[in-house]
């Protein structure tokens, strides 16, 4: 049992230095004290003289094995295990800090732990790493093959055939626009995550940003029978951040909206203050809804819910991961709200303008 009282893993049994170190000093000592009071004060029997000291030295030996050199070995072994990256034993060395050694191996404990932790992490980045570039090479993959293709076979003899040329060379212009979207928008991510870009932060009109957005995607929403209406507090405030940002994220929030709207869908961006100081604007739709299980990964890089359709309506997968950063770098955080075949909510909020600049 340790100090506290509790019981304490054990080691395997072996020859413990420490152990015999301790027992020696003290048969040493319990010797030294035996020898003076026999020559000064009275005389030992021999077997007591050198058979105590042999006693006490298996006592001591025995003690201090049990208070310490097992649990220095328990410490040793962990701390192997956790160099060798291993922690599946490590519960073990997770004792009350009792006295000072349970604490050292506490501590170590904790420092596994921990470790245990950032290579999970580490994992995890390398997992997704190795994900993005797979997501990167496929996308980048299909509008170059589909140009290369379209390439060929106006070489081929194509190009003179009226009925086909004029198509194709379209095809293969449409292609590279997709490739110089997803270019910019790789860099434009870059540029967020690095701070390179930064945000222009300035008091500003919602309300104008929100009809500028709207009109903007006006025709869009008509070419897909898609109803698009906005909903806007008469009391409704001046909002503090990146003015072109914000329009940017309203732009990616709506255009998904109507995108995956069913026909004679509705699209509503709706904006209110809040009584705590900020704006929350929302970006509702009754489309085909997104799954449960589908909403934590919405804003990884080229996720898409429905790969099929998704590519069918264009867009580089990457919109909701440049929302994200946009949003983040305003200390704030999109929020979903989404039920399959029941349409979907996304909102954030923004900080209003501080009162001398809403006169």
């Amino acid at each position: 049992m340790d100090v506290a009282g509790s019981e304490v893993p054990r080691a395997p049994l072996q020859f413990s230095r420490l152990s015999l170190k301790i027992a020696l000093l003290v048969a040493t000592a319990l010797l030294a004290a035996l020898l003076g009071i026999h020559f000064l004060l009275a005389p030992f029997p021999f077997w007591l003289l050198a058979g105590l000291p042999l006693f006490m030295l298996a006592a001591a030996y025995g003690a201090s094995y049990r208070l310490l050199a097992h649990r220095i070995q328990l410490a040793r072994t962990t701390l192997k295990q956790v160099r060798n990256h291993r922690f599946e034993n490590l519960e073990a060395a997770h004792l009350p800090r009792g006295d000072e050694l349970n604490g050292l191996i506490w501590q170590v404990y904790r420092a596994g732990r921990v470790l245990e932790k950032e290579i999970q992490g580490m994992k995890q980045v390398e997992n997704y790493r190795r994900e993005f570039l797979g997501d990167v090479s496929h996308e980048l993959k299909t509008p170059i093959f589909a140009i290369q293709g379209f390439a060929e076979t106006l070489i081929a003899g194509a190009l003179e055939d009226p009925r086909v040329n004029a198509a194709f060379v379209k095809k293969i212009l449409n292609n590279a626009l997709r490739l110089r979207n997803l270019t910019n928008d790789l860099s434009e991510i870059s540029r967020i995550e690095t701070g390179e870009l930064q945000m222009v932060m300035s008091d500003f009109s919602l309300s104008d940003v929100v009809s500028e957005v709207v009109e903007g995607l006006e025709d869009i929403a008509k070419a897909k029978s898609v109803s698009l209406h906005t909903r806007i507090s008469d009391a409704l405030p001046r909002v503090r951040g990146d003015r072109e940002r914000i329009r940017q994220v309203l732009i990616n929030l709506v255009d998904n909206a109507i995108k995956y709207s069913n026909p004679n869908g509705l699209v509503e961006l709706v904006c209110r203050p809040l009584p705590s100081g900020f704006v929350k604007i929302s970006i509702v739709d009754n489309g085909i809804g997104i799954a449960p299980h589908h909403l934590p990964r919405l804003t990884e890089r080229f996720y898409r819910v429905d790969k099929s359709r998704s590519r069918l309506q264009g867009g580089t997968g990457l919109g909701l991961a440049i929302v994200k950063h946009i949003l983040v770098a305003h200390d704030t955080q999109m929020m979903v709200e989404s039920k399959p075949d029941r349409g979907s909510t996304f909102g954030f909020m923004l900080k209003s303008a501080s009162p001398a600049q809403q006169a």
